[in-house]
Order: C-alpha cells, then structure tokens, then sequence
C-alpha cells in the first residue's frame, strides 16, 4: 500500500522539531548559568563567614558599603550594557556579579544556623522550580502580569526603605510576605519572558548573551525568595 507524504507537512514537522529541540537547549544553558552562579555565591559567602580576616576586612570597615552597594551595580550595569558587550566579557561580570553577591551575603552564616540556611534553600529551590515548570509550560499569557509585578516591586522596596526609620516589626512582616508573593510571581514570569525571547532567532553569540541575561533575572528571583523566606523559616543562632 502507498502513502502520499505531504512534503510540506513533513519539513513543517522537522522544523518544528528542530525548534522545540533548540529551545529546550537555550533553557538549559540559562538554567546552567543560574545554578552555578548561585552555586560561586553560596560558596563565597561560606568562605568568607568562615575567615574572621575576612569578615573583619569586609565588614569591620567602610568597604562594607561598597560590598552592598556593588550587587545593585552590577545589575544595573549588566542590564544597560550585556547585549553591546563581547560574550567573554559578559560572562566576566556575571561571574563577578555572583562572587561580589556572596561577599554581601556572608553575614547570613553568622545570623542564622547552617541546617536552617540548607532548609530554607531546599523550600526555595522547591518553589522557585515549581513556579519556574508553570511558567515554562503554561499556554496562558503572562504578560498581564508584569505591570502588577513591577508595581508591587517598587511598592515593597519603597515601603521597605521608610521601614528603616519606622522599624515596625508588623510593616516588616507583611512587606515580607508581599515580597515573596512578588517574586513567586516573577518566577513564572521571567520564565516564560526568557522562552518567548527565544523564538526572536537571533545569532548565536547574541542568544548566548540573552542566556546570561536570562540566568541573571531567575537568579534575582531566587536570591530575593531565598532572603525573604529566610526571614520565615531561618533559625537564628544562639
């Protein structure tokens, strides 16, 4: 018995093919990125609480500011330039960006105990995955969201920054749980954000460059779910 192939049909599949298998690819090297720059800032921040030279140098001094202030430079920075810069270069200040935010968090070693840091980061590796799947594989439009987001973003940090001279421990407890709600949202939203871009088709130094990009906007999510639910779950020391 014969078949009539449609060759239309046939390079239309292959297509399709080729382009679940590419992007399946470009999400991979995104989700690479992230866990290994999340994985040089865990492992900065351990060293560094481990050595009082260290801890003495960055925090027993004015450096301290330019430790904190330095994560929110290499955002910015890495926002405004990534897509004009070299690949080389982009993975530089990426990797810098993840040691320098290690400095900055070496402190929550000497606040809270290691098995409830390790707790918290599993039941956010577990949300952050969960949310991150939905957003991967949801076929409703998250672009809704990101206006909300971005407002409810600004909302906290702005509430967050008169809570400094306020101190109110209950404007401190709802901006928390208002931020994780954020940045859960943002999960699934950068997610599906870093998939769409995908399809733009761009050259392949470029696509690796929107993968760093990518990797930076996931890692903020988890950084900031994994610092607010700290706040929750965290076991102070003694």
């Amino acid at each position: 018995m014969d078949y009539d192939v449609n060759p239309r049909l046939a390079r239309a599949q292959v297509a399709a093919a080729e382009i679940d298998e590419g992007l399946r690819s470009y999400m991979l090297s995104v989700y690479n990125y992230m866990a290994l720059a999340l994985a040089l800032t865990g492992l900065t921040a351990y060293v560094v609480s481990t050595s009082p030279a260290a801890l003495q140098v960055i925090f027993g001094t004015p450096l301290k500011w330019v430790v904190m202030l330095a994560p929110l430079g290499f955002v910015i920075f890495l926002s405004a330039r990534i897509h004009a810069m070299s690949l080389s270069a982009a993975q530089i200040a990426f990797w810098g960006f993840a040691v320098v935010m290690g400095l900055s968090m070496a402190s929550i070693f000497l606040v809270f105990t290691a098995t409830s840091i390790a707790r918290v980061f599993f039941i956010t590796a577990a949300t952050f995955g969960a949310m991150s799947l939905y957003g991967y594989t949801t076929k409703r439009d998250l672009a809704q969201w990101g206006t909300f987001l971005f407002m409810g973003l600004v909302g906290v940090v702005i509430a967050s920054l008169i809570n400094i001279f306020l101190a109110s421990s209950a404007l401190h407890f709802v901006l928390s749980i208002a931020g994780v709600i954020v940045f859960v949202g943002l999960t699934a939203y950068d997610t599906q954000a870093i998939k769409e871009e995908y399809y733009e088709g761009d050259a392949p130094e470029l696509a690796s460059r929107k993968a760093i990009y990518g990797a930076l906007r996931l890692y903020l999510d988890f950084i900031n779910m994994f610092v607010l639910l700290l706040q929750f779950f965290g076991q102070q020391r003694d």
